[in-house]
């Protein structure tokens, strides 16, 4: 058998095969435990709010390497670490896209890393990313494919990942600063809605004497005292209910509180179709931190909503399921609710006693020394000298803003107008007649401040 030359062949192929295998799993094997002692890999996935996150860190990035001179773009700019990341050519946009109500329209194109892979430098070490979409694999609550980011690097720069984390974080906060972000539920969860608003400040809102401040320092005497109720065994909860006639700043209130205090609004429809009294206990107890949560309209919650369809529809929502959520063996706890509603004697004493609603204010039309502040903040003197050049400079272009055409006027001179209107509104008051805030707003918009005066009386009319 060794002479036969046949065999001598196939012995040899043979060995050489087993030999190659065994080479092949050597190296296979070798590679993994190489991968596993010198690489480190972070997985995100595309439910993860790190992953908005990071995706927006990337995208600054790429824009701070477009800044690098030209001279110091490419290889030797890479390895000199002047560029944070490698130019990519697989990119994916983010559009937000905004109606006027005049009819205009703007909308604002972000690039972001696309799927694929990609690379970048951090702190002086090499990661890469990809970004992995399953197209079997659909998120149900956006409806959008399924992602995943996995960062691979050598294992020494393990811990660099939290602070890249936290800068993306920190990235995606600075946007939010001094802002307001209103969320609202999304299935299961919290979401943002649209961009954050700009805080309101709370001497923008004209209540009655005294609501604005003993509200305000409610609020704050209940966020300072979380140790006091723990030591009594109070659950740490908190409800406002803000009632009225429409227009008399309830919303804008709640707006300007939450600015005030730094805190965003989680607003929630009790009514949207596919809520049930699990999802709304689910939700109430994932409050965002430094959150309000707003509902509006309280007392038409559980009554037949407009018919978006031929069958209409009506909340899934229970009232005991509500009373539950508020104040049951399950609701959750560091929770503040403001509620809103223009019919009070509709509600049911079982919601608003005390433990579920703690502090009642009512917000009503327009009192005489409303009309007057509103109308002093309107057209008080003092303006700046830009404010006013600017002014007369909009004036001699022919601007159209009634707030334009009057002359400035003296503070002694708005302070007699003020009054004027503080009477007729008082008067019409006497007579049965009243006036929302809204409209005063409104009507001050429009006209002057002389012109403002005579058109008052109108506005006022008999409340139904």
């Amino acid at each position: 058998m060794a002479d036969n030359p046949y065999f001598s062949a196939g012995a040899g192929l043979m060995g050489l095969g087993v030999v190659l295998t065994g080479l092949r799993r050597g190296v296979k094997l070798a590679s993994t435990a190489a991968r596993r002692r010198m690489l480190i890999t972070l997985e995100i996935p595309s439910k993860d709010r790190a992953y908005p996150w990071f995706l927006e860190w990337m995208a600054a990035q790429a824009n701070a390497a477009k800044l690098v001179p030209p001279e110091q773009r490419g290889i030797r700019g890479i390895l000199s670490g002047r560029m944070n990341q490698l130019p990519s050519h697989e990119l994916a946009v983010e559009t937000t896209y905004k109606q006027h109500e005049n009819g205009a329209s703007e909308a604002l194109f972000n690039l972001v890393p696309g799927p694929g892979t990609h690379y970048f430098r951090y702190r002086g070490h090499w990661f890469q990313v990809k970004r992995e979409r399953d197209a079997k694999l659909m998120d149900l609550h956006s409806g959008s494919p399924w992602e995943t980011l996995t960062l691979t690097g050598l294992s020494s720069s393990r811990n660099l990942l939290p602070n890249l984390l936290a800068e993306a974080r920190e990235l995606a906060e600075q946007s939010t600063e001094g802002k307001t972000v209103v969320y609202t539920a999304w299935g299961t969860e919290w979401r943002p809605f649209g961009k954050p608003r700009r805080r309101r400040e709370m001497g923008s809102v004209v209540l009655g004497e005294g609501i604005a401040e003993r509200t305000e320092a409610d609020l704050k005497a209940f966020l300072a005292r979380n140790k006091w109720y723990a030591e009594r065994g109070i659950p740490y909860r908190r409800g406002y209910l803000f009632h009225g006639p429409p227009g008399s700043g309830k919303t804008s209130f709640i707006q300007a509180l939450a600015g005030a205090m730094h805190y965003n609004i989680c607003l929630l429809n009790l009514a949207e179709r596919g809520l049930t009294d699990d999802k709304l206990n689910h939700l109430l107890g994932l409050v965002p931190d430094r959150s309000f949560v707003l509902l509006e309209d309280i007392d038409s919650a559980f009554t037949r909503r407009v018919q978006t369809s031929e069958d209409g529809y009506k909340s899934s929502v229970t009232f005991s399921g509500l009373l539950n959520a508020l104040d049951g063996v399950t609701s959750s706890e560091e929770r503040i609710i403001f509620m809103t509603t223009n019919h009070y004697e509709r509600l049911d004493p079982a919601l608003i006693r005390p433990g579920r609603v703690d502090l009642h204010e009512l917000l009503d039309d327009a009192a005489g020394e409303q009309a007057y502040r509103l109308f002093v903040k309107f057209y008080a003197a003092g303006v700046r000298a830009d404010e006013a050049a600017a002014d007369k400079a909009a004036v001699d272009a022919g601007d159209p803003d009634p707030l334009l055409r009057d002359e400035r006027l003296s503070e002694a001179e708005v302070e007699a107008l003020g009054r004027e209107v503080a009477a007729a509104v008082d008067a019409a008051r006497a007579d049965g007649r009243t006036v929302s805030m809204a409209s005063l707003q409104g009507h001050f918009i429009r006209h002057g401040a002389r012109e403002s005066v005579a058109g008052v009386d109108a506005l006022c009319r008999v409340r139904k």
